[in-house]
């Protein structure tokens, strides 16, 4: 069983008012949590790593649960995202680890939440910093919630690390007018529409 030590855990909160339009009556929340872990594989080739997404299933549920209280529950909680930075003796496959924990830990915490959760992955060194992608929790096709949440600390990834990020939202893009599916519309049915 691989250890994944936690070394620690950084949690980033916007409240979104406007962004050059009008005020919004109720400003927009996006958070994000990252998790600075050891990387068991840096620096050497597993054949084997499906397996190890299992003992990251409870890190996800951790900072879920850490992320849906700094966003004061989840009420209005309808977007969300994933990202993976591994350190740079890791590889990009180590980063895909986290596809299981940290996308199904959002889900099974949401209840009804259908559309795949959008993730982006990528090697870097320390002080990285990546965009987390956001999408509507229910349907892929709603274009107000395409949307993307930049996190990072200056000293992590370290060349042994991994950098895990889960992404929450709630609400639409501030000023959102680009049409596609309202999140109104939503059946939820297939995660698409």
């Amino acid at each position: 069983m691989p250890e994944f030590t936690l070394r620690k855990t950084m949690t980033f909160i916007e409240e979104i008012h406007h962004d050059n339009g009008p005020v919004a009556a109720r400003p927009r929340l996006r958070g994000a949590i990252i998790a600075l872990v050891k990387n068991p594989f840096a620096g050497s080739y597993e054949e084997d790593l499906q397996s190890a997404m299992d003992d990251l299933k409870p890190l996800g549920l951790m900072m879920t649960d850490k992320l849906i209280g700094a966003l004061g529950g989840i009420d209005g909680i309808d977007g969300y995202g994933k990202a993976a930075v591994a350190g740079e003796n890791g590889e990009l496959e180590h980063t895909a680890l986290w596809h299981v924990p940290g996308g199904y830990s959002m889900r099974e915490r949401l209840g009804e939440a259908k559309a795949i959760v959008p993730s982006a992955m990528k090697v870097g060194g320390t002080g990285c910093r990546i965009d987390v992608p956001l999408g509507h929790i229910n349907a892929a096709y709603v274009r107000s919630h395409f949307d993307a949440m930049e996190v990072g600390v200056p000293d992590g990834p370290r060349a042994n690390e991994i950098l895990f990020a889960l992404a929450m939202s709630k609400g639409p893009r501030i000023h959102h007018r680009m049409g596609g599916l309202a999140a109104k519309d939503v059946e939820g049915l297939d995660g698409l529409r």
